[in-house]
């Protein structure tokens, strides 16, 4: 965004008290403790009914900030600053909106309805941004204030829009529609939501309809109460599980965690798959699928990418219980539709056979409350729950609908009763609405853990899997490293996701990380890298797949093979082409031949090997001699045991700078979790681990004293101490101290003074408005890990793997 301060007053319509009509705005806010504030921001001064943003504009005059919207100016502030004096912030904010996105002209996809509005949104950006340049709301910015937001972020870099538009009464969709002005609309689930804005059913129906009054196609379920609206304008594009006459018809069977879904399209029929179960994913996955055949898409790709949909938690997150309990916490909302949902969660995350539910009151229900709670006492049987505990005086009076049943007037009540309730060894589903402040039972019950956290971003995972995964022939299988507690990221969580993605193989380093993803239940095929003779019987056990790499370890596993009369099992052959470190060398491809050859006792189900300087092109020549040696001796193999293996001999920098050597499989390691060593790539993946702690204490010291062992710093002027409750028994290097090293604290950069401890650290945190309890980053965006190890001599894998695991993992979606 540029655009003159001269030209918005005019947009708007505004009275101008002009400083400098040369201003330039590339910014616009309506929060006033964003850091991005600056010269260049144009704020709005919106009006709520708990806040004013005329209050905030001294503080942000103070910070530079000399654009502003306003409804009246402030007292001693004429003709300091640029002020747009209007009627109604709000509406000039949506103004500006509106004549910003009539400057561009590409397909926007519009999406309304009760539910999945984030979701479909997200998935259709996983789907289609191997394609698109896409601009999509952030988070769920679908109000009045949050379109606007969303669509002054566009550039002329984007191509497409995505956007989701929500109301809670009549006569907002329309101001909505004319700032997103969409092509293609998106109609998903109608459900109870805000009823209480709307008369009926019909007429909130009808004002979501707004949105799509000018838009060139509507995607949605067939439904007549929703044709009846349909501009003359628009083209209907329907799908129906029971309406042969809808655009798309659909019939579905789940099959273990899986749903099939069988699609009739003009003269087409076909399958594709999706990863979930619930009625609710299948409708989103199902309008995502409308949009992809809408783009014309061919079979094949949207086969291939609907079946890596992955869940979007939103604000359902999994955390640690007391006595052993697992929490679901949605404490923040609590209507009918999205208990639904979060009960089809619970099921899908339980981690124990008992499962209990803590319910509010329900509000926006739009029935009865005698209707309302026997709807609510069916789901709940139909889910199996143990134990529901409801909190609320509503749900109080219809105790009698639930069985098992224990309830509380209100929050403070039940906090009280805590001790005498027996939590433990079991998934306990937390939903309330905000007004009940469910927080704190989430605080009461949630395991008390270090204060340091590393926070591991699963789409971000998703998303750097699928950027190497484009690298690929559509025949090169993908095996993806998670040795060494998944690079410090996790292991189970990790290889779950990978399994939900339909990756080939996972690769481990011991047969210990094997035997544990295992046990977990991971039913991937698992490749030990190192495996040690003491653990082939472990290997054999568990149905992992042991690398041999010499004739010593060959030998070793064909005597237990035998003695335990196995038949075919598979390993994987590693050969020496220059690494020096494991592998079969030429000279002993012979007798490796030899022993082979006739045996039944194992299959060779990969040959492999390992490039030395693959990230380093100054060694081209030496990379192109593993391959061509690779090739040579694993040909000689394949010809004279007859055998046709899976070949795999590149890492993650392998794939990006040696594509022609793919052979039938490539290994991805460190670029999953987002590095890589070519700085271009590196812009083109997403960050996995951010490091977080919190600050334990700020104190103020005088010139002269000291901070740490040793005495290492001296303040040579009044210095702000923070101390971080992190140190090198969580995995920071020494050598991270003394100035040398930062942490990010309200995104300002808090220097490392002295030693770093065993346990903590001390930052200056002088120049930065901060408390106590203020969140921390360590590494993540900034500093980021690279950055780490280029100051400290070392490589990325070295500061990832070395994260202690005292430090809790905490996974999540955003």
């Amino acid at each position: 965004m540029s655009v003159l301060i001269s030209n918005i007053a005019q947009i708007l319509h505004a009275k101008w008290q002009q400083q400098a009509d040369w201003a330039k705005i590339d910014h616009v806010s309506i929060d006033s403790r964003s850091l991005q504030n600056g010269k260049s921001t144009l704020f709005f001064a919106l009006v709520g009914p708990n806040n004013d943003g005329h209050v905030f504009i001294p503080e942000l005059f103070e910070r530079g900030v000399r654009n502003f919207v306003v409804h009246s100016i402030p007292k001693d502030f004429e003709n300091k600053a640029n002020f747009l004096q209007v009627e109604n912030t709000l509406n000039a904010l949506q103004d500006f909106a509106c004549y910003y996105r009539k400057l561009y002209d590409f397909p926007v996809i519009g999406i309304t309805g009760s539910n999945g509005k984030t979701i479909v949104k997200e998935w259709l950006n996983f789907l289609l941004s191997p394609d698109f340049n896409i601009i999509r709301s952030p988070k769920s910015y679908n109000s009045q204030v949050g379109v606007p937001l969303s669509v002054l972020s566009i550039n002329e870099k984007h191509n497409l829009g995505i956007f989701e538009a929500g109301i809670s009464t009549v006569h907002e969709m329309e101001k909505l529609e004319k700032i997103i002005q969409p092509s293609i609309g998106i109609l998903t689930n109608i459900g109870s939501a805000h009823d209480e804005g709307f008369a009926d059913l019909d007429q909130k129906i009808k004002e979501k309809m707004m949105l799509f009054a000018n838009a060139k196609v509507l995607i949605f379920e067939k439904n007549e109460s929703v044709e009846k609206y349909i501009s003359p304008k628009t083209t209907p594009f329907s799908w129906s599980f029971s309406d042969k006459r809808a655009s798309v018809f659909i019939a579905k069977k789940t099959t273990g965690q899986y749903t099939k879904l069988a699609i009739s399209y003009q003269t087409e029929a076909f399958e594709i798959e999706i990863p979930f179960q619930d009625k609710a994913s299948v409708e989103n996955a199902i309008a995502c699928l409308m949009v992809l055949l809408h783009f014309k898409f061919d079979v094949k790709t949207i086969q291939n990418r609907m079946a890596f949909l992955y869940p979007i938690e939103m604000r359902l997150k999994v955390k640690n219980g007391i006595h052993n309990s697992t929490l679901i916490d949605d404490s923040y909302s609590s209507d009918f539709q999205s208990l639904k949902i979060a009960l089809d969660f619970l099921e899908n995350q339980k981690q124990h056979q008992q499962k209990t539910l803590i319910l509010s009151d329900i509000f926006q229900s739009g029935l009865s409350n005698d209707e309302l709670y026997s709807k609510v006492a069916a789901l709940i049987t139909s889910n199996k729950i143990n134990r529901v505990i409801g909190i609320g005086n509503t749900i109080s009076e219809f105790k009698n609908k639930f069985e098992n049943c224990l309830t509380f007037s209100n929050t403070s009540e039940f906090l009280a009763a805590l001790s005498k309730l027996d939590f433990g060894n079991e998934t306990i589903l937390i939903k309330g609405a905000r007004s009940f402040e469910f927080e704190k039972i989430v605080a009461a019950l949630e395991e008390k853990t270090h204060e340091t956290v590393l926070e591991i971003n699963l789409n971000a995972i998703s998303h750097n899997l699928n950027f190497y995964k484009s690298k690929l022939k559509p025949t090169t299988k993908l095996m993806v490293m998670v040795k060494a507690f998944g690079y410090g990221c996790g292991g189970f969580e990790i290889a779950k996701l990978l399994e939900h993605h339909k990756v080939d193989y996972l690769g481990v380093a011991f047969a210990d990380e094997g035997i544990a993803l295992k046990n977990a239940g991971i039913q991937l095929p698992i490749m030990v890298l190192n495996p040690e003779s003491t653990s082939f019987s472990a290997i054999i056990q568990h149905q992992l797949e042991p690398e041999i790499y010499s004739l010593k370890g060959l030998k070793a596993f064909l005597k237990i093979a035998e003695d335990k009369k196995l038949n075919q099992f598979p390993i994987h052959i590693k050969l020496d082409t220059g690494m020096h470190r494991l592998g079969f060398e030429a000279e002993a491809i012979a007798e490796l031949i030899s022993i082979l050859k006739g045996n039944s006792l194992v299959q060779v189900k990969s040959i492999l090997s390992h490039m030395a300087t693959s990230d380093d092109l100054n060694h081209r020549v030496f990379s192109n001699y593993q391959i061509a040696l690779f090739d040579k001796l694993s040909s000689i193999l394949i010809q004279e045991l007859n055998i046709k293996p899976i070949r795999h001999l590149l890492n993650t920098s392998g794939i990006s700078n040696f594509p022609e050597a793919q052979f039938e499989m490539v290994r991805l390691g460190i670029g999953l979790y987002g590095i890589s060593n070519d700085a271009e790539e590196q812009k083109q993946l997403e960050n996995v681990g951010t490091l977080k702690s919190i600050i334990s204490q700020i104190r103020t010291i005088s010139t002269g004293e000291s901070v740490g062992y040793g005495r290492r710093f001296i303040a040579e002027k009044t210095t702000k101490i923070a101390t971080i409750p992190i140190g090198y028994a969580d995995g920071i290097s020494r050598r991270w101290g003394n100035g040398l090293g930062y942490v990010t604290i309200n995104n300002q950069k808090a220097y490392i003074v002295g030693s770093i401890c065993m346990d903590m650290l001390m930052v200056d945190v002088s120049e930065i408005d901060c408390n106590e309890g203020d969140s921390v980053v360590i590494f993540g965006k900034d500093p980021t890990v690279t950055l780490l190890a280029e100051k400290l001599n070392t490589i990325p894998y070295e500061i990832l793997t070395g994260i202690s695991q005292r430090v809790q993992r905490v996974f999540f979606r955003e």
